[in-house]
């Protein structure tokens, strides 16, 4: 089998890039404009050619010759482009009419390079946005680019992440294979992964503390409670206004358990609408036990601040879930001999 060759946009962390890299990719090229996931990089795969760049400004180059590919070559290009909303004022929304948004140079990258496939990851609010115009945009402008599109909200729990998460996965096959390369997302696993599995024996780290108040609050909530669980009192102190509008809002004052997966993690433990309590402890998880969720190994360090860390891990792909659509393309192209 030969060496099949990939080049991801947005890499962030590097939950996408070593999860293909595990799935038996080689990463020719990585692109993120943030320094710090960039040292991330760095730290971690020093062989990896991490281009701290603005996407915006590469598309301008010739990306044939700034990669020495010839057009087609190329195996795969991967990333989760940061998703805006477009207008549909009086516009027809190809090509061309996307400019200024993150995925147009995701998709010139596409235009320019013509891989044979390509994988986009998103958040799955992307599916509804605009009553579903959005989404179709980008289906129309990759048909429009040359490929044939299918998609997918996976939750990262059915592979292996103690975690639920989902996100639309975008695949891509270039047209002028459509006969020779098949792709079907990976099965979910039978084995589901909670907090239990993936919590014990956690390498010591830096992590955020709720102040006394707060950790007053949360010694009131049981495992796998939230503000429901609170005297009436403290509960309406807590939420302030809150406590009196619609909805569900079990994120607020979130304790976790051991036999549950995670909720979805976010950029922060502590912010007050999305509560990541630890089970035991009245504490927010630790940048480490973040990592653990989100199944990066523990050898895969973060480079910045506390807060920087819990960033970069809250945006990442799960590693696990990465893994396992990347070893679904590769047996796409594989099978396919292309």
């Amino acid at each position: 089998m030969k060496k099949r060759k990939c080049i991801e946009l947005f890499a962030g962390a590097g939950g996408l890039a070593l999860g293909l890299e595990q799935a038996g990719f080689e990463e020719i090229a990585l692109v993120e404009i943030d320094h710090v996931a960039c040292e991330t990089l760095r730290i971690n795969r020093p062989h990896w050619n991490v281009l701290e760049e603005d996407v915006v400004e590469f598309t301008k180059r010739d990306l044939l010759k700034e990669f020495n590919l010839k057009k087609g070559e190329l195996d795969l290009v991967s990333g989760g482009y940061p998703c805006q909303s477009f207008s549909y004022a009086g516009k027809k929304l190809g090509f061309d009419d996307i400019r200024g948004t993150m995925f147009y140079y995701y998709a010139d990258f596409l235009k320019q390079l013509q891989p044979k496939m390509f994988i986009a990851e998103n958040v799955k609010g992307l599916t509804t946005h605009d009553n579903g115009k959005t989404i179709q945009t980008m289906i129309d402008v990759f048909e429009e680019l040359g490929y044939n599109v299918q998609w997918e909200v996976l939750n990262a729990w059915d592979y292996g992440v103690a975690e639920k998460r989902q996100r639309v996965v975008i695949i891509g096959i270039r047209k002028d294979l459509k006969d020779k390369v098949k792709f079907e997302y990976p099965l979910p696993h039978d084995y589901k992964p909670v907090l239990k599995d993936v919590l014990q024996n956690v390498p010591e780290s830096i992590g955020a503390k709720y102040p006394e108040s707060k950790k007053k609050v949360f010694d009131l909530v049981p495992p796998g409670g939230c503000w429901r669980d609170l005297p009436e009192e403290i509960a309406k102190d807590y939420m302030k206004s809150c406590y009196y509008m619609g909805g569900g809002r079990t994120g607020i004052a979130r304790r976790l358990s051991w036999n549950e997966p995670s909720l979805t993690l976010t950029c922060s433990p502590m912010m007050k609408q999305t509560d990541r309590c630890h089970p035991d402890e009245s504490r927010p998880l630790t940048t480490r036990e973040y990592a653990r969720i989100q199944s990066f190994p523990d050898e895969w360090q973060f480079a910045g601040k506390m807060n920087e860390i819990y960033k970069q891990i809250g945006n990442a792909v799960p590693v696990n879930l990465a893994k396992c659509v990347g070893e679904s393309i590769l047996n796409a192209l594989n099978e396919g001999v292309v």
